[in-house]
């Protein structure tokens, strides 16, 4: 038997990362000064940590870490250029506000509008999005 070659390449999580322009996370850095005070764990390594988050399920910032640590050789599709410790973590989420991020999925919804039927844009933005910090449970 043959093996096939199909899906040779780059993972579904780095072809979804190719679809976030790059413009929109520099404008929105720019505007909020996210990057002031960083040396190497970016902002754009931030914001692919936190989808890798979403995406893993990965329940605590270690488990992050280590599963981000297990796939080093990898994250080269990913744009990732520094592979966050527990710590880094730690520091970027406490440091960098939310309205970057903010201001990169406004970005991104409205670049990807056209891709949207109208009726589930209008029903994003009408209800409200509540976002629960687990730190105290």
């Amino acid at each position: 038997m043959s093996k096939s070659n199909h899906f040779f390449g780059q993972s579904v999580f780095g072809q979804l990362l190719q679809l976030i322009d790059p413009a929109i996370i520099a404008r929105s850095v720019k505007k909020t000064n996210a990057g002031r005070y960083t040396k190497r764990f970016k902002t754009l390594d931030h914001l692919i940590s936190k989808l890798f988050v979403c995406l893993s399920s990965c329940t605590s910032l270690p488990e992050v870490a280590g599963a981000m640590l297990g796939m080093k050789g990898k994250t080269g599709h990913f744009k990732l250029t520094h592979l966050p410790y527990r710590s880094t973590l730690s520091d970027a989420n406490a440091r960098r506000t939310l309205e970057v991020f903010s201001m990169i999925y406004s970005g991104l919804v409205k670049d990807n509008s056209h891709l949207l039927s109208d009726s589930r844009v209008h029903h994003w933005f009408v209800k409200p999005l509540k976002i629960l910090d687990s730190t105290t449970i």
